[in-house]
């Protein structure tokens, strides 16, 4: 298709929301590139393929940030999906719509329609939850969202822990909670994961007004004049041109849709001259504004009931191997989290603005990055600060389209957020010790009951932090001269040029960001259709 109405750059969960929504309509042509391959692989079916997945060189991008001051200058990880679905299709499955807060909170930097009574309806029209329709969950969309499909007797009792540490019980998580605790929903179906690819693109794959490539790296954006009007890719060392007679839409996420607005000419003047590229638009907000949950992990080891890392290491391993691959049934089927709490680090907050996560087993990274099952019985938790303080920036390291950026995430910056952090592992450390959960712990691994004080515990984040791969807002959407985008997602300065992804966001959302991207595209698709009927 060289000819076409829309041109979706990125097949990731927006882009795959984007295309399935918009060839709705048979007479609209969509073009929907991707630098990944199809998802054609045993591990990105798996729910548990999170961990096989995290340094794959063929389904991940595998960035790493620059060296951060705050966090003993060391390279955090960056994992990103690279291939149809994008991160759904690597991520760890939990949906997490984040709160009413987040939203009511775009809406109020400047954002109409962004509200949460605004947009809780396309959360619903996405999903067909287990839970069934109602006030706040939908019946009948594309994506399936379930409880995992074992409960687990050591969830039940951190959740039973947590709430006699006075967080109220969350039968469901609806984004409308100011804080509490409960399961959490995943996206998964009959024991295979459901990403964005899977439950938008593929159904309908064979729609003669969607075409498909994968493998093509887009170069950047071609103009005439002021309007967008195409893109310049590569494909296996060929460059190409397509041209989109309405729109170009930018889903390449927060760490790659600012990158291609600048090698388009759209961003800071004096950043692109710096690496040699002329100025269509000066926009000094774009790549600014990078957020990210920085977490860090809680680790206990425990008696040998408590957790199900015996059956994911030794002979077991197989035979839960076997069972996945015969029943689509077992621990292979498990999301990241089994429980989330919200909590806050200052009872006078209004909503929470710490996320616990919990699962009843640990792992390790080994020398190569790969990450493995520990051989002992442990529980695992992690915590992370919803609404960071901190703000990071995605730059130019050179005009080469094939260079990645250079990500500056500044985690723990702010000291808002490092206060939080220490509170949120006090807190942590009490729910484990309140029963039903303490029987189950045998002794604390990380941090480590020596680290006790406050300096201890800095220097733990200090050395442990990372990304929760959330990366938000580096294309914020708003008004203003650091605002990249309007409020329906048009790049200011420009015309017929979008973005569509988790970097529109002001502020990240509180929680999981799978979820809120797909919100997003649907959104989208409902804006630019209602424009398009404009004209």
């Amino acid at each position: 298709m060289t000819d076409c109405d829309y041109i979706v750059v990125g097949a990731g969960t927006a882009g795959c929301v984007l295309a399935g929504r918009l060839t709705e309509q048979p007479g609209v042509r969509v073009l929907l590139l991707e630098a990944g391959p199809p998802p054609d692989d045993f591990w990105i079916r798996t729910p548990a393929g999170m961990a096989p997945l995290w340094n794959s060189k063929v389904f991940n991008w595998g960035f790493y940030s620059e060296p951060v001051p705050t966090l003993n200058d060391r390279r955090v990880y960056f994992p990103r999906g690279k291939t149809l679905g994008g991160s759904s299709a690597v991520n760890g499955l939990v949906h997490n719509r984040g709160t009413r807060a987040d939203y009511d909170g775009w809406a109020r930097a400047g954002n109409p329609g962004w509200s949460w009574d605004d947009v809780l309806p396309l959360f619903k029209r996405c999903e067909t939850n287990t839970l069934g329709a109602g006030p706040h969950h939908g019946g009948d969309g594309p994506l399936h969202v379930a409880h995992p499909s074992i409960l687990h007797p050591t969830v039940v009792d951190f959740i039973d822990a947590a709430s006699r540490c006075g967080l109220p019980r969350a039968e469901r998580f609806s984004g409308t909670e100011r804080d509490g605790v409960g399961q959490t929903q995943c996206n998964v179906r009959d024991g295979v994961r459901r990403s964005a690819y899977d439950a938008y693109v593929a159904p309908v794959r064979q729609r003669p007004n969607l075409a498909i490539k994968t493998g093509v790296h887009v170069r950047r954006v071609l103009f005439d004049g002021l309007r967008a009007c195409g893109v310049e890719l590569t494909e296996g060392g060929a460059l190409h041109r397509f041209t989109a007679r309405a729109e170009v839409i930018l889903c390449a996420g927060a760490l790659q849709s600012p990158q291609l607005l600048m090698l388009s000419g759209i961003g800071d003047g004096a950043e692109l001259q710096r690496v040699g590229l002329p100025t269509l638009v000066h926009r000094p907000g774009v790549g600014k504004n990078l957020q990210d949950h920085c977490v860090v992990r809680f680790q206990t080891e425990c008696t040998l009931e408590s957790s199900y890392n015996r059956r994911l290491t030794g002979w077991r391993k197989y035979f839960e191997g076997l069972r996945y691959v015969t029943t689509h049934t077992g621990y292979l089927t498990m999301p990241s989290s089994l429980a989330v709490a919200l909590t806050k680090s200052d009872p006078a907050m209004e909503y929470g603005d710490l996320l616990f996560t919990f699962r009843p087993m640990t792992f390790a990274f080994d020398a190569t990055g790969h990450a493995e099952v520990d051989r002992f019985p442990g529980l695992g938790a992690t915590v992370y600060r919803v609404r960071p303080a901190s703000r990071g920036e995605v730059v130019l390291a050179s005009a080469d389209p094939m260079v990645a950026p250079r990500f500056i995430p500044n985690f723990l910056q702010a000291d808002e957020d490092v206060r939080a952090m220490i509170s949120g592992i006090r807190m942590l450390r009490r729910i484990f010790a309140t029963a039903p959960l303490s029987p189950r712990v045998v002794r604390e691994l990380l941090p480590g009951p020596e680290r006790s004080d406050d300096d201890q515990l800095v220097d733990y984040l200090r050395s442990a932090a990372a990304c929760a791969f959330h990366p938000a807002g580096t294309c914020r959407m708003g008004p203003g001269d650091e605002a990249v985008v309007d409020a329906r997602l048009r790049v200011h300065g420009v015309q017929g040029l979008r973005v569509v992804d988790a970097s529109i966001m002001p502020t990240v959302t509180s929680g999981n960001t799978n979820a809120p991207v797909v919100m997003i595209g649907e959104k989208a698709a409902d804006m630019i259709r209602a424009d398009a009927a404009l004209h």
